[in-house]
């Protein structure tokens, strides 16, 4: 087995290892429990905007 048919085989592991975890990634991130926490994570930014009318 050679050093070049090693390399080649990690690559294609990791090419399939990479595309399943970014489809746990994708799953995760629309998945209906965590919508309402990125709902309150949405409105951050406009939470101070009432404490700086002065």
């Amino acid at each position: 087995m050679s050093l070049e048919h090693i390399f080649d085989s990690a690559s294609s592991v990791m090419t399939v290892v990479s595309f399943i975890t970014f489809l746990g990634i994708c799953a995760w991130a629309w998945s209906r429990s965590k919508q309402n926490d990125f709902a309150q994570a949405a409105q951050l930014p406009f939470a101070d905007e009432e404490k700086q009318d002065v």
